[in-house]
C-alpha cells in the first residue's frame, strides 16, 4: 500500500491516547493483544513487500523482504538475492504482548532499507510462558538458520525493540557462552535490558511505571532474578557484536539505555547511540506514518547491512 505522512505533532496526540487506553495493566492481556493487533491495520507496508510464512525452531514466523529493488531505499543496498546475511528480529512488547502483525510493518520497512531478509519470530510470551522460554525460542531459531537455512553466525544480526531488544541481548550472550557463536551485529531500538530496575518516572508517550512491572513479574514468573538471561544488562557483555543503540530522551528507558550503553563501551564492545528528541518508545513502529521515525529506522538497517555486507559490489564500480 502507498504510504502517507503525518506531521510529528499530529502523530504524537494521536497515539499518546491510544497507548494509554491499550498498554493498561488493568486490562486482560489478551485484551491488550487484540488491540495491539487491531491498530496494526494503520502502520503500512512498503509497497513490494513480499510476506513468506515459515516456522523457526519450532515457532510460527515470518521472512520479509522486499520485491521491488531499492530504488526507496536511502541505504543503497543490494538486493535481497545478492545480500550477504539476513536479520533476526524480536518484537517488543514487555515480553506479554506483541506479535508478528504489531511489528510487520516496522520489519518490511527493515528488510527495504537493507535489503536483507528478515526473519521475524513469534516467540512464547508471559504469562502463559514465562522466562526463559522466549530466549529458548530466540535461541533455537538462530540454530535453525544456521544449521537448517545456511547462514553463518557472522552473517545474522539481531535486531528488536524495548523487550525484544533486550531480549536479543540475552540472545547474544547465550549464543556466545553456549555455542561460541557471534552474530554480526545487534541493533537495539529502545531495549528493556534490566526488568529489575523500576523506570525513575511514571510514564512517557507510550508506556508507563504499572502496566512495566506488571509485564516485568509476569516474565519473571517462578524464576529469580538472577537467572542468566532475565536481566542482560546485569549479565556479562565482553566478546559481544558491534551495537547501535536507539532511544528518545524522553523515554521511561532512556536512562538504561544510557547504562546500557556505557557498559557495552567499558567491556571494549563497538557502540553506536543516537538520542532522538520529538519522538517516543519505539517510534521505528510508525515508520510508515512519521518522516523522523523513517530515518531513524533507516539508519538503524544501514548500520545493520553494513555489519554484514561492509562493501557492495557496486561501491567498488
Amino acid at each position: 500500500m502507498r504510504e502517507f505522512t503525518i506531521p510529528l505533532p499530529i502523530a504524537r496526540a494521536v497515539l499518546g491516547p491510544v497507548f494509554r487506553l491499550t498498554l493498561n495493566a488493568r486490562l486482560p492481556v489478551a485484551v491488550q493483544r487484540a488491540l495491539l493487533d487491531a491498530g496494526s491495520v494503520f502502520q503500512l507496508m512498503p509497497e513490494g513487500t513480499i510476506v513468506q510464512h515459515l516456522q523457526l525452531g519450532g515457532r510460527a514466523a515470518e521472512r520479509i523482504i522486499a520485491e521491488t529493488a531499492i530504488s526507496g531505499s536511502r541505504t543503497r543496498a543490494v538486493p535481497p538475492e545478492r545480500a550477504a546475511g539476513a536479520i533476526l528480529y524480536l518484537h517488543g512488547g514487555g515480553y506479554v504482548v506483541g506479535s508478528l502483525t504489531t511489528h510487520r510493518s516496522l520489519v518490511a520497512h527493515l528488510a527495504r532499507e537493507s535489503s536483507c531478509a528478515v526473519y521475524s519470530l513469534d516467540y512464547r510470551l508471559a504469562p502463559e510462558h514465562p522466562f526463559p522460554a522466549g530466549l529458548d525460542d530466540a535461541e533455537a531459531a538462530f540454530l535453525e538458520l544456521v544449521d537448517n537455512v545456511g547462514y553463518r553466525p557472522e552473517q545474522i544480526c539481531l535486531a528488536g525493540d524495548s523487550a525484544g531488544g533486550g531480549l536479543a541481548l540475552a540472545l547474544a550472550q547465550r549464543l556466545l557462552e553456549r555455542h561460541a557463536m557471534t552474530p554480526a551485529a545487534l541493533g537495539l531500538i529502545a531495549p528493556w535490558v534490566d526488568p529489575t530496575q523500576p523506570p525513575a518516572k511514571d510514564r512517557d508517550l507510550v508506556i508507563n511505571r504499572a502496566w512495566s512491572q506488571a509485564c516485568a513479574a509476569h516474565y519473571l514468573g517462578d524464576a529469580a532474578v538472577t537467572e542468566p538471561g532475565y536481566a542482560p544488562l546485569l549479565g556479562n557483555l565482553i566478546g559481544l557484536p558491534p551495537t547501535y543503540v536507539q532511544v528518545d530522551v524522553s523515554e521511561l528507558l532512556h536512562d538504561q539505555c544510557r547504562r546500557l550503553v556505557s557498559a557495552l563501551r567499558g567491556a571494549g564492545v563497538h557502540v553506536r547511540f543516537t538520542e532522538t528528541r520529538g519522538l517516543w518508545h519505539v517510534a521505528q513502529l510508525q515508520a510508515a506514518l512519521v518522516t523522523e521515525a523513517a530515518m531513524a529506522l533507516s539508519e538503524l538497517a544501514e548500520f545493520l547491512r553494513e555489519a554484514i555486507q561492509p562493501v557492495s559490489i557496486d561501491d567498488l564500480r
